[in-house]
């Protein structure tokens, strides 16, 4: 009964060392699978660059420019502003005759000299003078305009290389010399 109690024992300790030796070997695996697929990823191949170009792209911008004209600005002025001597004489008139009519007595006399007065005055008035161009100002007028440029800009490279008698080509933002070591990736699949 002893000895089944030892081998009881000594079965249940067999497994946990299987166990741990099994979780061990699975987590080693694990590991080194993952390590494996950086390494395939980053074989370490270098290839050569065979030819290299700079690419370009058009870009359309809008390009404030100021442009500036000389301008001839009226110079506007008063003409006129006298009636003439014929209009001046009908108005003194005209003022008179309303200014004897509406005077009584010894200030007849007054209301008539008023009237020619105003009369006068208001035909002189009423010829007014004109708004007219005396004369011209050169100036210099500015204003910003927007015009589109189209400009031809870099972006990347495209680069041509070999190895082991295989040729590529890939974009790239560092601009590699004919001649010079690339790094590259390089994957084998069957079809």
């Amino acid at each position: 009964m002893h000895n089944c109690i030892y081998l009881d024992m000594e079965i249940k300790m067999t497994t946990r060392k299987v166990l741990k030796i099994g979780l061990v070997a699975t987590a080693l695996a694990f590991a080194g699978g993952f390590i494996g697929q950086f390494a395939r990823a980053d074989s370490g191949q270098m290839g050569i660059v065979d030819d290299i170009y700079q690419n370009y792209d058009n870009v359309t911008y809008s390009n404030p420019i100021k442009v500036c004209k000389d301008m001839q600005i009226p110079i506007y002025g008063q003409s006129g502003g006298q009636a003439s001597t014929g209009n001046t004489l009908f108005g003194a008139l005209i003022g008179g005759a309303l200014g004897n009519q509406v005077g009584g007595g010894k200030g007849k006399d007054a209301a008539t000299v008023l009237g020619a007065i105003i009369g006068a005055d208001v035909a002189n008035k009423r010829s007014g003078s004109n708004t007219v161009i005396v004369g011209y100002s050169q100036e210099r007028r500015c204003e910003m305009q927007h015009r589109s440029v189209n400009k031809r800009v870099p972006t990347d490279y495209t680069v041509t290389y070999s190895w082991n008698g295989i040729y590529g080509q890939s974009r790239t933002m560092k601009p590699y010399s004919i001649g010079s070591k690339i790094p590259i990736k390089v994957t084998i699949q069957t079809r």
